[in-house]
């Protein structure tokens, strides 16, 4: 079956095309041209077809917290929720759980993989190896050291990617090696770390960082810290939750000129109240308050976001600066590079897998593709 998508701007390859032709066979881009001669034709109104949006950090969404649901029952439905606003591929992220909910975790993932659900291909693993200074909303009761037991779950053959946030300062060699050996995919974050410490952590393997500049120790111009590490490692993965309030706008527009544009990540740290009209819900037993666009408990911290990759995109343009190509490679291409899968993911192109989503004028979402089947 081929589809012509017509009248619009389609992100084919990396280049723009006003009209282009897909084929799709088994889920799979066939071929993947400009043009408009088809068996079916969708006219884009004058918007936008882009690669969906991979997202490598999703606490919940449409009323799911996956610390709550670690089932496939739960990832589904966060999927579904975020499907809505482009999302094709994400992790669904557990925010510092006990062994055993990282354990149901981990084995809901793979059982999600292999059943088919839309949307899943892993899970993003944050803390609970983390800095209680720089914990944030994490709860402090459930930070732990990084032991045999946990080196070894996380090891396992697993049937999608593992993504492991972890404060370096806290991160051995030995084990390190184990992690990166088994194809687990190493970040710092939540870290009072100094410079040096986040600069042996790079040459150890981790190659990400998780929402720079939020719960880690802070660039000064005679202590670097974690931040100054980041921004001078030009091939390490920088995550930005782009909402406006976890990374002022400036602080966004000085980071992304300051290293190299193709080794930053948008990402959502999306919380329950994505694709919901909840108001508020709870994590930890602590309530938390949705409003004006943030997720905050009662003393003012930030637990999460809500956020969507639609809005994400948007924002990076309208508060960063950036072309709109740019903004959508951040969303697309690049994570899937950070988690080795740009060969399968990240771009409308033959070989790849064929998820898309399309955009309104507004770059409001307007329907989503994933595996070659419509999903919204």
């Amino acid at each position: 079956m081929k589809t012509a998508f017509v009248n619009g701007n389609v992100y084919l390859g990396r280049a723009w095309a006003r009209d282009a032709v897909v084929s799709v066979e088994q889920g799979r881009i066939v071929t993947a041209e400009r043009g408009s001669d088809a068996d079916e034709v969708v006219d884009l109104e004058g918007g936008w077809l882009l690669p969906g949006f991979i997202d490598v950090q999703v606490n919940g969404g449409g009323g799911v917290l996956l610390n709550d649901s670690p089932t496939v029952a739960g990832i589904a439905a966060i999927a579904a929720a975020h499907a809505q606003f482009g999302t094709t591929a994400m992790l669904p992220t557990l925010i510092s759980a006990a062994p055993d909910v990282i354990a149901a975790g981990l084995d809901a993932t793979d059982e999600a993989i292999s059943s088919g659900v839309p949307g899943c291909i892993g899970i993003h693993v944050e803390g609970p190896v983390l800095n209680a200074r720089r914990r944030g909303i994490h709860s402090e009761g459930s930070l732990r050291k990084l032991d045999d037991a946990m080196v070894e779950l996380l090891t396992r053959p697993r049937a999608g990617r593992v993504l492991f946030t972890i404060a370096p300062e806290y991160l051995h060699a030995d084990q390190a090696r184990a992690l990166v050996d088994a194809g687990v995919v190493l970040a710092m974050g939540h870290s009072d770390a100094d410079y040096e410490t986040a600069r042996a952590a790079f040459d150890m393997g981790v190659t990400g960082v998780t929402h720079l500049f939020n719960a880690m120790s802070a660039l000064h111009h005679r202590n670097p810290g974690m931040v100054g590490a980041a921004l001078e490692n030009r091939s390490a993965w920088c995550g930005l939750i782009a909402d406006g309030y976890h990374v002022h706008p400036a602080v966004m527009r000085v980071a992304l000129a300051s290293r190299p544009l193709d080794r930053f990540v948008l990402v959502t740290d999306a919380m329950p109240c994505v694709g919901s009209d909840l108001a508020s819900f709870e994590l930890d037993g602590r309530e938390i308050i949705v409003a004006d666009g943030r997720c905050v408990d009662a003393n003012g911290t930030l637990a999460g976001a809500s956020l969507n990759m639609a809005d994400a995109v948007r924002n990076a343009v309208d508060m960063a600066g950036l072309s709109l190509a740019q903004a959508v490679e951040m969303a697309t291409l690049q994570p899937a590079a950070f988690l080795g899968l740009a060969a399968e993911r990240g771009t409308i192109a033959a070989g790849r897998v064929a998820d898309f989503v399309r955009l309104d004028r507004a770059m409001k979402p307007q329907a989503t593709w994933i595996g070659g089947e419509r999903v919204f």
